[in-house]
């Protein structure tokens, strides 16, 4: 490339955008002496130095957005548990400590609603939660051979 050649792309950049790293051209000079120009490094702006409009070229600029999806809450399902007349009050309350996390008071206050009023709400959780939940109550019910029945329902 001839000096004239180089000086007139250097004059023509020097017009259109800012020169160097980062503007609008970007120089590399490799080891054999050539001369090389790598355009659009960055976007251009419309004519009112705003982003969007058209580029240099003609064509659409501007900035790409991501549409988020909203997020709900999910579904909550009530764990409750069924009297029945064979397993033992104690046993019920372990249940609820171990798997409910409740403590002493909150276990025998909820163990006694199920035994007067035949059901009893042993918490509130998203459904993978409250399946799980209720398929261990039943495991160890059925392991200590105790007919005592945990469902769950849509709250």
């Amino acid at each position: 490339m001839t000096k004239n050649t180089k000086d007139q792309m250097t004059k023509n950049a020097e017009n259109f955008g800012e020169i160097g790293s980062g503007g609008a051209f970007d120089y590399h000079l490799p080891a054999s002496g050539a001369y090389w120009l790598a355009v659009f490094s960055r976007p251009f702006l419309s004519g009112n130095g705003k982003s969007g409009g058209k580029d240099g070229l003609g064509r659409e600029s501007g900035t790409a957005t991501k549409v988020r999806a909203k997020l709900k809450r999910p579904n909550l399902y009530r764990v409750l548990l069924l009297n029945d007349d064979y397993t033992p009050m104690e046993f019920v309350i372990e249940i609820l400590r171990e798997i409910f996390n409740r403590n002493s008071e909150d276990a025998f206050r909820i163990m006694m609603h199920v035994h007067k009023n035949g059901v009893g709400e042993c918490g509130v959780f998203p459904y993978e939660v409250a399946e799980t939940k209720v398929a261990r109550v039943m495991d160890i019910a059925h392991k200590n051979q105790h007919p005592l029945q945990c469902v769950m329902e849509k709250q």
